[in-house]
């Protein structure tokens, strides 16, 4: 039903009867052809604003086609929804229709949220979103997860990426299953009532396989970026470009039925527009969202600790619905590992912990060592349903040199205190795949590019990555396949010893988050948060009416007083007890070392 309530305008659009429009945006070609193979070539006709366009029998589904701009090589086309052949080869039109069986489906509210990021490579040993499908029942099921978030999917080169690295951005990558084995993937998790969330990248494309700049000025030297050259979201033809990334949001939405999308840093996204290209974007979704009538999500990633994502559109901001926040993550991580190298530097402290808990945002506007200026503001407007927090992400992990998870950094009791500070907050917790059973397998970077200075650029880049932590040996190869290897989940271990045990916690936590109204309630300002700053303790007090809930965690490595007193309070959970593999639950009034207890006032 979703394409008969929305259209697409750009790439290869079936219209039945084997019949298909062709539409690409080439402003400086005098002439586009399509080529069909076996020296069929039909050119297309110029349209208003540099596009091309044309309607042609006999390419129905399934038809492989190129572009060819002034008798030049052919290109894959830059909306291309299927490369059978990978980047370089030709695009393939796809069917729209699909036996889709989730009517009535209206997704989840932003608030019941609990996220897991998955990378489709490595999350089976086949690799596919077909082999994600067996494993969604025991996600939703037993787990109690409610949405699954895929790392980018649009087709990269070769079969091993992160998915940072696409140049297609329409078309699901051809090794995962391509466009329907997506599809496949959504509508299962859907009949389970898990919501999917889509990651995707509008900041930059990938080196290889990126032909866009061949068709019109998608980029401009004008703006910087990490990883290569900016899209031109503000410049001459800026138009034509907004107008692809936003149709690619929505064809993820209509046509794949995601849930939400997760923004990749969106703090890198350089736009002086006076209606800027990602509050077009949050328009044009919320406006799609409204007319399917279920609800959609985004999800930007940034660093800056700003609102403007989060502000209404009405107040000049783009309306988004949670922002992933690393202070909470930051803070978390430098009091359970005591790493203070590159950005951590910045966090470290109790208090810093306890100001994240409280409120997401850890600099609201004073200095930040490690950036030399005054960073963020107060994020006191915004409730807790506007942040995503998390004990480790593909980034926090993956752009280690070794790719260590916390698992392989911490002891167990610091694991399971981590997963009590994230579980309990109130916010949107993300889990890392693998990190419920306390996964030891790297986490690590991997590409399969074809270009051998390519292939030494990465690795030099990676190198000089690692240099502000301090981290001088050598990182695994990007390039080697051994690397890829290494990264695959060991799903049996989650049914073996103490990761058994850490993986009952976890369901513990998310069932107690799920059903004590004290804790489902993302509220900021019914809640209190105490910190005994000599003694490594936080008390994490919340309420709603009918209910309330106190978490206490002890970051310390000594026994501690539980004060305030537990008098009038039932335990619900003590990480140090030996159901949790823990040393022992210590006498009332007392708290174990690297713990978290739960009670709820009876």
């Amino acid at each position: 039903m979703s394409h008969l309530v929305w259209e697409p305008t750009l790439g290869a659009i079936p219209l039945g009867n084997q019949r298909t429009r062709f539409r690409v945006w080439a402003p400086r070609a005098r002439t586009v052809e399509l080529d069909l193979g076996g020296h069929v070539r039909i050119p297309l006709e110029p349209r208003e604003h540099g596009y091309h366009e044309a309607e042609v029998d006999g390419a129905g589904p399934g038809t492989r086609y190129l572009y060819r701009l002034d008798g030049g090589e052919g290109l894959p086309d830059p909306a291309s929804r299927c490369q059978p052949e990978s980047v370089h080869g030709p695009s393939m039109v796809m069917d729209r229709g699909f036996g889709w069986s989730d009517e009535g489906w209206e997704g989840i509210r932003l608030e019941d949220h609990i996220l897991y990021e998955l990378h489709v490579g490595t999350f089976t040993p086949e690799g596919t979103f077909d082999a994600v499908i067996p494993h969604l029942d025991r996600l939703a099921g037993d787990l109690g997860v409610t949405a699954i978030e895929l790392m980018p999917v649009s087709q990269f080169p070769g079969l091993r990426n992160w998915g940072y690295d696409g140049v297609l951005p329409y078309a699901a990558h051809n090794g995962y299953g391509g466009p329907d084995g997506l599809r496949r993937l959504v509508d299962a998790a859907h009949a389970r009532g898990l919501a999917v969330v889509l990651d995707v990248v509008y900041n930059h494309l990938g080196p290889e396989g990126n032909y866009l700049s061949r068709f019109g000025p998608y980029f401009t030297t004008r703006y910087q970026t990490p990883w290569g050259l900016a899209l031109n979201f503000d410049g001459p033809d800026s138009d034509p470009v907004r107008r692809f990334f936003v149709e690619n949001a929505l064809s993820w939405i209509a046509d794949f039925h995601v849930d939400g999308l997760r923004l990749d840093a969106v703090h890198a996204i350089a736009d002086n527009s006076e209606r800027p290209f990602l509050q077009e974007l949050g328009g044009e979704i919320a406006e799609l969202s409204a007319r399917l009538g279920r609800r959609v999500h985004v999800f930007p990633e940034s660093d800056l600790n700003t609102l403007f994502y989060l502000r209404p559109r009405e107040e000049g901001g783009c309306g988004f619905d949670a922002q992933w926040t690393d202070d909470f993550h930051h803070s978390l991580h430098t009091l359970l590992t005591g790493e203070r190298s590159g950005y951590y530097q910045d966090f470290g402290t109790l208090d810093q912990m306890a100001k994240a808990m409280a409120g997401g945002f850890v600099y609201t506007g004073q200095y930040s060592p490690y950036r030399r200026r005054r960073h963020g503001v107060p994020a006191d407007r915004i409730e807790g349903r506007h942040h995503v927090v998390c004990l480790q992400n593909h980034d926090q992990t993956g752009n280690r040199m070794q790719g260590e998870r916390i698992a392989s950094l911490v002891d167990f009791e610091s694991q399971k205190l981590g997963a009590g500070a994230v579980l309990l907050s109130p916010f949107l917790p993300l889990l890392f795949m693998g990190e419920e059973y306390g996964e030891t397998a790297p986490f690590l970077y991997f590409v399969s590019h074809s270009d051998r200075d390519l292939i030494e650029a990465v690795r030099t880049g990676r190198k000089e990555e690692f240099a502000a932590f301090g981290w001088r040996e050598e990182p695994p190869d990007p390039q080697a396949e051994e690397t890829f290897e290494r990264s695959r989940l060991r799903l049996e271990l989650r049914d073996e010893g103490r990761h058994a045990v850490l993986y009952s916690f976890y369901k513990e936590l998310i069932r107690r988050r799920k059903s004590t109204p004290a804790l489902a309630s993302l509220s900021k300002r019914d809640q209190q948060v105490q910190v005994s700053g000599d003694e490594g303790v936080i008390h994490l007090r919340r309420w709603v009416e009918g209910s309330e809930a106190l978490a206490v965690f002890n970051f310390s490595h000594e026994v501690r007083d539980l004060a305030p007193s537990d008098e009038g309070w039932e335990k619900l959970l003590d990480s140090a007890g030996a159901r949790w593999g823990g040393p022992g639950e210590e006498e009332p009034g007392r708290i174990a070392p690297r713990s978290v207890v739960l009670f709820r006032r009876f």
